[in-house]
Order: structure tokens, then sequence, then C-alpha cells
């Protein structure tokens, strides 16, 4: 299966040609320095773009202070940095120099202009920081420790969050060794859960928001500037509008209140997409479309829910976000897709996250080993889900409310399920009753699929994957929706664009909007031609600005 990046230590490295340094140095200063010298330190804002001429400089790890990892040293010839420099977000590790050593360093939004300039440069650039950021993933030397994921689903939500946003992190359960000398070290209650960066920074009352301001995810928003897109929602849909938007210069955010990926994001395979044969997550696909907008200036916030939206006499779209900020701009691409039902169950919501499920990713996966697990919904993403956990768990109940699959799943998808000896089908069958008291202990099943009055399953993994309601209520009724509370577009509203809403400049792509093929590729497919139609609003509006 295809992954987000190449291997960093296998890869063919491919250094900057002579030509592309001699430009570098148009733009930078060539800086001398003495050895052990930081140059970078753990979460300093990635600003400057330094290249070796000569010496040597290794990356610091956080946790030991050391040479990180095996061989993570710089000599002449290679370049600083990892991934989040193209959006200036903060450093997941620090450098310093080993030797004495010259390097020139690049102010970030020169660099990004001049890798604009040459794209060959730029795709160097690109594919070693983005194996660099791969390599990270892959390490346990995180700056990111989490303590009590097993227990605790406060730290199991900043553990997802942190996975599907490519945060690298380590996890220790509060029983381990390990857990315990950071208690000690950090002054921190005994077998209690915890959220530490780097070496002893302990984040009092940790969030996913404040994680993500750790590591410059959660962009601080100027007020007076108006983008000239505001991309709402970071699925595939938003993704690729993001992508289109900073090809044709626009100046675009995007704005995603969980995930870049949304649901989409949480498939662990994806196989029917075109390009990838042997299939890719939804998390790694929306990760390489982010990494193509961010390097055409488009900026993402993450975590950011929009909360409500008015007009000013203008024409100026604002926003008003869940802290309260407000953005605003020219245009609005709503790409908020749809999120699964809440199922009417007692217990539903003291569940949630302990036990009880929306994503079957490696962050749920580590706490279905060898236990059963049940899923409901019939279509792709809880197939996509059974098969995942099927390597994980002892048995795999799907629970399907029809008498079939054929309408509801791709026929490659159920053949697998229907062959998998570690995945039972109960159709016609549904979820009765919860039990835990803390934790799912069980659920209980009822229907036609349950030949002898409701069964009781033991499990403590519960994945809801059925319905979908749209992300629609912080539009407050500015356009209209269907009964369901889907977007009208197109012909619905007297648009000639299938995507233009019943209001001049907000335009509407993937799930979210009425009538919609629920398929990641359409709201890919969606998201790179609306913005044809967002050029043309936005230069309109310009115009009119200008008299």
């Amino acid at each position: 299966m295809e992954s987000l990046a190449a291997d960093l230590r296998t890869m063919v490295r491919t250094p900057l040609t002579e030509a592309h340094v001699a430009r570098i140095r148009e733009i930078a200063e060539e800086v001398v320095l003495p050895p052990k010298t930081t140059f970078v330190s753990l979460g300093d804002p990635m600003d400057t773009f330094y290249y070796m001429l000569e010496g040597e400089a290794e990356a610091v790890d956080p946790l030991t202070g050391g040479r990180y990892g095996d061989g993570a040293v710089l000599g002449p010839g290679q370049f600083a940095g990892e991934i989040s420099f193209l959006t200036g977000a903060r450093a997941m590790l620090g450098m310093r120099t080993v030797t004495e050593a010259r390097m020139l360093a690049a102010p970030r939004d020169p660099m990004l202009a001049l890798m604009g300039q040459v794209p060959e440069m730029s795709d160097i650039i690109v594919t070693v920081m983005s194996a660099r950021r791969r390599r990270l993933l892959e390490s346990d030397q995180a700056s990111l420790t989490l303590i009590g994921m097993d227990r605790d689903r406060d730290i199991r939500a900043i553990g997802a969050f942190a996975a599907r946003n490519r945060i690298p992190y380590r996890a220790l359960d509060l029983d381990d060794a390990e857990a315990g000398e950071i208690a000690t070290s950090c002054a921190l209650i005994p077998q209690h859960p915890a959220v530490v960066y780097g070496k002893d920074q302990v984040i009092e009352d940790p969030t996913p928001r404040k994680v993500a301001a750790l590591y410059g995810l959660d962009l601080d928003l100027e007020a007076d500037v108006v983008h000239d897109v505001l991309i709402v929602g970071g699925g595939p849909g938003g993704i690729a509008a993001a992508v289109y938007a900073g090809a044709e210069g626009l100046s675009a955010l995007v704005v995603e209140d969980a995930t870049i990926g949304g649901q989409a994001g949480t498939s662990s395979r994806i196989e029917n997409y075109m390009g990838f044969p042997t299939g890719i997550s939804g998390a790694d696909l929306c990760w390489r479309g982010e990494v193509q907008a961010m390097k055409f200036g488009t900026r993402f916030a993450v975590p950011r829910r929009a909360t409500a939206l008015t007009v000013d006499d203008s024409g100026i779209f604002c926003v008003t976000l869940d802290d309260g900020t407000e953005t605003c701009a020219r245009s609005i691409v709503i790409a908020t897709g749809v999120q699964y039902r809440r199922l009417p169950l007692g217990r539903l919501e003291d569940l949630e996250g302990a036990g009880i499920y929306y994503a079957a990713t490696e962050t749920e996966a580590r706490f279905c080993k060898n236990t059963d697990v049940v899923i409901i919904g019939g279509g792709n993403s809880a197939g996509q889900a059974a098969m995942y956990l099927s390597r994980h768990a002892k048995c795999v109940h799907l629970l399907v409310r029809r008498d079939s699959l054929a309408a509801s799943m791709s026929s490659y998808l159920s053949s697998r399920l229907e062959a998998d000896p570690n995945i039972q089908i109960h159709y016609q069958t549904e979820v009765a009753g919860l039990e835990g008291d803390d934790h799912l202990s069980a659920v209980t099943l009822k229907g036609a699929g349950v030949a002898d009055g409701p069964t009781r399953i033991e499990t403590r993994a519960l994945f809801i994957m059925v319905g979908a309601a749209p992300n629609t209520a912080w539009l407050g009724g500015a356009v209209q929706c269907d009964g369901n509370g889907f977007l009208l577009t197109g012909q619905a509203v007297g648009k000639d664009s299938p995507f233009a809403t019943s209001h001049d400049g907000i335009f509407a792509v993937g799930d979210v909007r009425h009538g919609s093929v629920k398929r990641v590729a359409s709201a890919v497919g969606e998201g790179s031609v609306v913005i044809s139609k967002v050029w043309d609003h936005v230069t309109a509006a310009k115009r009119a600005a200008e008299g």
C-alpha cells in the first residue's frame, strides 16, 4: 500500500544543483556558527531555510538532548528542516552544529517564492522534507509523550488528533516504568494521565487545540486580512480546492475542526482511487494533497470550527470560529462534508471515546487487539474498517440493517468481507443496548438476523459508521438547503454552476452538497473544478471594489 512519503533511509537523494544554490545565495545570508551552537530549538517557528556549505550539524533528540536517531546528521550539500517549513509551523526537532559550520540562511517567504519559480528545486526540497516527516512518525523518539491513552478518553482523543494530523507522539500506559520515571522527574501524580512536551514541559489541562498550538497548526488569524477564498472543511473536496486555489494564485485559507482529511481521512485503505493500484489510506492521500496545497501557499488552521457566517455591506464574508475569532474572505467554498449519525442508544454519550468510536485508524486499533469488535454500517467506510480491524481483533462483527451489501458497498470490498474468516456479517441486525461503567464492556443485538432474541457480545470497541448528517448548521440559513440540511446548488437554485449555492460567492463541494456522489474521487473532482468559478467571482469583486 502507498505510504505518505518516500522512505528517507532508502530513497535516492538528489542534491540541489550548483544553479539552485546560486539562486538561494541571492536571497540568503551566509553565516558561520561555532561548534555546539543550537540554531533551531524545539518549538521554534520554522522561518529560515538552512543550507550547509561546510561543516556538520545534527538533529537533537527532544527527550535526551543527544543526537536524534541513527545518523541524523547534515553535511555539505544538505539542508535542515521538514515539511512544517512550508507553513512556518513549529520545529519538531532542534538542530545544532557539531563542528564549525558555514551555511546559507534564507528567510522563509523569499525561499518559498524561489521554490515557486524553480520547480525542480522545489521537488527535491519537498520530497526530502516529506520523507523526514515520515521518519519522525516511524521513530519512537517523538517530542510529544502521551501517558494514559490506555485508560483516559481525553488523552486518547489527543492521540487520535495527533495521529490524524501527522504529529509524531509516544504513548505510554499508566503502568509503564518509563511513565513512572516521567511522573517523578516532572512532579506529576503517579499513574495519572498526562501530556508532556519535550523532556519535561507538562501541558496543563491538555486538549487537541493546545497540542496544535505547540506545533504551529492553530494559526493566529489576522483580523484585518481578507482572503480571496475561505475553504471551510479539510476533507478531499476542501483539499482539492486548496491545491487549485493556491496554484491559481488565490490567497486561500482552510479551516478544519478536527483533522485534515475529514471522514475520508479515517479510511484505513482506499483501493478504488485512480493512481494507487495497491491502495492508500485516506489519511496519507489527504496528507499528500495538503503538502501540495501548502507548496502553493495555501494555509491551514486546525482545529478551528466555523460557528456563524455574516456578510458585510461590501459583500465580504466573515466567518466566526469556535474561539470567537473572525476571519474574512471574498468567497467561500463549503466542504464541510457529513458526519456519522449518533444513534439513539442509552449511555451513548457517556461511552463515546471510551469504547465507542467513529473512526478506525491505528489509534483505535491498538485498543482492539485480541478482542471482539462490533461495527455498525453497510457502506465502504464500514467495510474498510472491518478489513483493517480484522488484522487486530479476535473477531469483527459487522452489523448491517439491510439484508444485503449490494446497494451500499463496492463489490470488491463486500466479496473480501464475506471471504474473511475473521469477519462475521450480521444482516438485518441492530444494537439494542450498551453495557459498561467507565468503559464499554458489551452490546446486545436485536433484529431479524438474531435467531433467538437479542444476543449479547462482549466487546470493548463499538464503531458507528452509519448515516450521514451534513455539517451546515453554522450557516444560519444564509444559503438554501434541502429538508435534510444538504446544500442546494446549481439548477436547483437557478445557477449555471453545479457548485454555486443560492448566495453569490458561496460554493459547495463534496458530500455536503445535495445530490453529490459520496466518493472521494468525486469530491476531489468537484473541489478542483469549483475554483474556476471562485476565480471569476473574486476577480469581479476586486474590480467592483476598485470602482
